[in-house]
């Protein structure tokens, strides 16, 4: 004879209880629910206090368009389930939910590869890039000045990380940081990359003096007290050679969506540099830093 139902078991503290999965919710056959979960590990697992259940994976009226639902907490509070629903695109490489995202197992990996081999600026750390940070950055943008001691700690965290500065002027409401960003890139081709971080750091101390009435003088002077001929520099700036090399670092911006500064990449993870707090952005680098290996 059939034994009789057991008793629900108690919560137990520290383990979220997650409502069962109902087989009926995976209509889909794309993603499977190990691509699903390895994009998670992805996405979330430099946080060790979260877990997480695939709820459904089902087919939508749009062919090729489906759609993912996971619940997730945290173990601390196990009792506070939250929801994450988004779409993936037939191709299976991208998601969509408040914005487009990569997706799958790696989905990180062809912007790391992007990077490796296009991310060309001045550079701090090892030459290797296994470990690759990779920071988008405007000379006049306040949110990029105050992101920098938060570079300057995690270069300090992460000594074998490899690391690369790409101008990303944002030339519709910084009217300076062309400019900026012209004379930074002919300081690091005629003295060198210490050169060019003694003459970033200089700058971003000095934002405020970014206007059309004293630019000039200032980034002459950042130039000059970082060890260059400022008048070089300043010619330099005019030509076509140092246009070019900011507008491939636009570029390489815009093939990834940069859509904003500071953005950065951690081996091809794109991260909004000023609004993360910097236990949860060094946990990501090294997060990755291991997964990459």
């Amino acid at each position: 004879m059939p034994s009789a139902p057991s008793a629900a078991a108690a919560p137990v503290p520290g383990i979220p209880q997650f409502p069962p999965v109902d087989p009926k919710n995976f209509t889909a056959s794309t993603p499977s629910k190990q691509e699903v979960d390895a994009f998670l590990h992805q996405l979330w697992g430099y946080d060790t206090d979260r877990v997480w259940q695939i709820q459904a994976i089902q087919k939508t009226s749009a062919p090729g368009v489906n759609k993912v639902t996971v619940l997730a907490a945290q173990k601390k509070n196990p009792q506070q389930i939250g929801s994450l629903q988004f779409f993936t695109t037939p191709d299976g490489q991208h998601l969509i939910s408040t914005e487009v995202m990569p997706f799958g197992p790696r989905p990180f990996d062809a912007a790391h590869k992007t990077l490796q081999a296009e991310a060309n600026g001045p550079s701090r750390g090892p030459a290797s890039k296994g470990l690759m940070l990779v920071e988008f950055a405007d000379f006049q943008c306040p949110h990029c000045k105050a992101a920098q001691p938060t570079i300057q700690q995690l270069l300090q965290d992460f000594p074998n990380a490899h690391y690369v500065f790409e101008n990303l002027p944002l030339t519709s409401i910084h009217s300076e940081a062309l400019k900026a960003a012209l004379y930074s890139e002919c300081v690091a081709k005629q003295n060198g990359n210490d050169a060019f971080f003694k003459f970033a750091d200089l700058v971003f101390n000095n934002q405020q003096a970014l206007t059309p009435q004293t630019s000039d003088a200032t980034l002459n002077d950042a130039a000059t007290k970082a060890g260059a001929d400022a008048a070089k520099v300043g010619a330099c700036a005019l030509t076509a050679e140092a246009k070019a090399s900011v507008d491939a670092s636009i570029k390489l911006a815009e093939s990834l969506n940069v859509n904003e500064t500071p953005t950065l990449y951690v081996n091809g993870r794109g991260l909004p540099l000023g609004g993360l707090p910097y236990e949860t952005l060094k946990a990501i680098v090294q997060f990755q830093s291991q997964d990459d290996k």
